[in-house]
């Protein structure tokens, strides 16, 4: 019987059985809709990718137009210009409306206090001397750690910067090509790496740690001693010096080509201070600050061109020593030279000898690599580098508390040129920001630092290694007790068939001075003509005076051979911008978490990670996304509050007054009709127009900077359409 009943039951289909057959079935149906509705919005995917892909570039950087608009008008609020923040595609400077003005308050009180110093150094240089290494010796024993966490702490940050998510930002608009090709741009930071440092630290600085090595490191005149001189070297003009520009020149260039704001160091902190303490007293400050750095550390340069042109002079004239008298008079013959080429319209000309200038300079570099000791160089140079890479910690960490010897080292050195370096970024970080348009933050970052310093580790291992070569060997003039201004004429004097090399060298020297003049005084015109691209000729000719009476002084404050002088005023005057540079990495970085390709990644990934969750918990592996609106605080914004001030200020377009006005991102016309071509230029600008357009038609870029002189080739594609005050920009062109 149970057999029986068993069979049945196995045989005749049992309620349970049917049930289970048509859940199956009805599973069956499920998937094979999923998947259906899958491969459909797989399709669709497809297309619009395929469209996108065709329309990159002409985006709707509108609100949605959709049936969803009238539910995101009831829940948010209405955005500048009716575009969402993560959709407006940046801010160029030259489609703002401003008037440019002279800063009445910048001017006076930069320019009176400096005045003030060069009455005052001139009428009593002994007062000046004496209160000069009074703030001197208190800034190397209080602040010189400061100076030196400065320098690390800049290519640190920099370094993380590149290699970060936002390394990917622009420095221009969405999709805006780089203005110059990455041969022009390499061209112009190796310009930029070159000049009168090549010439008067090159052979000289190398030589003087052979022969007197930084304490606790090498015996004098030894093989260590050698490879530590130029590992030193290195360390003073490479990565951390470049670190220093980059920093201040992407900063800047984000600023006016991604935000479109002027080209003013204030302009970076206008998300850390606010634009109404950006426009008044913080950022005026700021300015000030960077007007005074960069007048000293220029005035030093320039201080360094007349003492190594001074020599020559005299060893060619064989008039003798030189003394402060000479070098005042060379210093006011090549201060005459700048003011024929600031108000003169001969820029130029300026430009072609400057372009010149950089090609003798590598001419002098490679003569020296084939008329000196080619195979002793070939070999120094890669071993040089490496000591380099392999003691950078080591030098990064030498500070007071390794005695105090190693503190007066410090003074002398290294903390100089990280406060001369810091003087000189506003003027370099102009330049480069200038040349790198429509670059990444990446590229920017590391191509700024790492190219030009590599090209100086050649230059520098050239120089300093045949100055080394020579001493070694007994070559007729070296001695201990060389002065630097005379180590490189006697380095060329040892060489054979270039007895007409000093005259050359000459000639260069003071073509440095002349346009390192012109391009510093364009800056510091910028800077007090808000920001102002073509400043008057008057505010550059004041700043040029100014310039060349602050070398003047420093001069006097030391003797015809000494750099104390120098070195003193440099450091305490870029103790202020010292502080000033920390708080520039901390603006930068704040600016870069709101802008919209940053907020683009983060509504990415918000989206992507909610979908994905949601997507497995209801359908496990067979899934795909799909855009659809969601409750208020639900969406890819992931808590973040686009409807304040912090992402939409930024990007509300206002008239020349200042008041806001109606734009559209998708066309870029302005609601009041506005076009480039209606603004008015004064008779100064359109005098200068002509002059301008025969620049852009030169398409050459010249400046000068701390370690040499930039040229480059540069056409303005836009010129067409640019007010007569934008195309007006020859000194524009020129020097920033």
């Amino acid at each position: 019987m149970t057999d029986d009943s068993t069979r049945t039951d196995e045989h005749d289909p049992s309620p349970d059985l049917e049930s289970d057959t048509s859940t199956e079935a009805a599973r069956r149906a499920s998937r094979e809709r999923i998947m259906a509705d899958a491969r459909r919005m797989r399709d669709d995917a497809k297309r619009v990718g395929r469209e996108t892909g065709r329309n990159l570039g002409q985006f709707d950087y509108r609100r949605p137009r959709g049936p969803v608009k009238a539910d995101l008008e009831d829940t948010h609020g209405h955005y500048p210009h009716d575009t969402h923040p993560i959709l407006v595609p940046g801010i160029a400077i030259d489609e703002q409306r401003r008037k440019y003005s002279l800063d009445t308050i910048i001017f006076a009180i930069a320019g009176g206090l400096t005045v003030a110093f060069v009455i005052w150094g001139i009428s009593s240089p002994a007062s000046v001397a004496s209160v000069a290494q009074t703030a001197y010796d208190w800034a190397t024993l209080n602040v010189g750690w400061l100076f030196n966490l400065v320098a690390i702490i800049i290519l640190v940050s920099l370094l993380i910067l590149a290699f970060s998510p936002y390394g990917k930002i622009p420095l221009g608009k969405d999709g805006e090509t780089s203005e110059f090709s990455t041969f022009s741009w390499v061209a112009m930071l190796f310009a930029a790496g070159i000049g009168i440092g090549v010439l008067f630290f090159g052979p000289s600085e190398p030589l003087t740690y052979f022969i007197s090595p930084p304490p606790l490191t090498n015996d004098p005149g030894t093989t260590e001693a050698l490879h530590g001189a130029m590992a030193q070297t290195y360390f003073h003009w490479g990565f951390h010096a470049w670190a220093m520009y980059a920093l201040v020149g992407g900063a800047i260039a984000y600023a006016a080509y991604r935000r479109g704001r002027s080209l003013l160091l204030s302009s970076i902190f206008q998300t850390l201070f606010g634009k109404r303490q950006t426009e008044g007293f913080a950022g005026k400050l700021v300015d000030i600050f960077a007007i005074v750095a960069t007048l000293f550390g220029t005035a030093a340069a320039l201080g360094i061109a007349a003492m190594q042109i001074g020599t020559g002079v005299s060893i060619v004239s064989g008039a003798g020593p030189m003394t402060n008298n000479m070098l005042v008079v060379i210093i006011l013959v090549l201060t005459l030279g700048f003011i024929i080429s600031a108000v003169s319209g001969v820029s130029r000309g300026i430009r072609y000898l400057s372009s010149i200038n950089i090609v003798l300079t590598v001419g002098i570099v490679a003569l020296v690599l084939f008329l000196g000791p080619t195979l002793y160089l070939l070999n120094l140079l890669p071993s040089a580098f490496m000591e380099y890479l392999g003691s950078m910690f080591d030098m990064m960490g030498r500070s007071l508390s390794w005695g105090a010897e190693t503190q007066e080292f410090q003074s002398l050195w290294t903390v100089y040129y990280w406060a001369w370096w810091i003087s000189w970024s506003p003027f370099v970080g102009t330049f480069i920001a200038r040349i790198s348009r429509g670059r990444s933050i990446r590229q920017f970052i590391l191509g700024t630092i790492f190219i030009p310093s590599t090209l100086l580790f050649v230059a520098y291992g050239i120089m300093g290694g045949t100055s080394i070569w020579m001493y070694r060997s007994g070559a007729s003039g070296f001695t201990d007790s060389m002065e630097a201004p005379e180590v490189f004429f006697t380095l060329i004097d040892n060489l054979p068939y270039v007895e007409w090399l000093p005259f050359v060298v000459i000639i260069v020297l003071a073509i440095f001075f002349i346009t390192s003049a012109d391009s510093a005084s364009v800056v510091m015109g910028m800077l007090t003509s808000r920001g102002d691209q073509e400043p008057k000729k008057w505010v550059v000719v004041f700043w040029g005076l100014v310039m060349s009476g602050i070398a003047v002084v420093m001069l006097l404050l030391g003797d015809a051979s000494a750099l104390e002088g120098l070195q003193q005023l440099v450091i305490v005057t870029a103790v202020p911008f010292a502080l000033v540079m920390l708080f520039i990495i901390v603006a930068w970085f704040k600016e870069l978490r709101t802008d919209p390709l940053a907020l683009r990644r983060q509504y990415a990934l918000n989206a992507v990670d909610n979908a994905v969750v949601a997507g497995a918990d209801a359908y496990g592996d067979d899934f795909a996304l799909q855009v659809v609106p969601t409750e208020p605080g639900d969406g890819a914004n992931g808590g973040i509050d686009s409807e304040h001030g912090d992402y939409t200020d930024w990007y509300q377009r206002t008239d020349e007054n200042g008041e806001p006005v109606g734009f559209d991102y998708e066309t870029g016309e302005w609601a009041d009709g506005w076009t480039p071509d209606d603004d008015s230029t004064t008779a100064e600008d359109s005098a200068s127009t002509e002059e301008s357009t025969a620049a852009e038609a030169d398409a050459a870029s010249t400046t000068d900077v701390d370690s040499g002189t930039a040229s480059a080739s540069e056409s303005d594609p836009d010129s067409a359409t640019d007010s007569e005050a934008d195309s007006g920009s020859d000194r524009r062109e020129d020097h920033s």
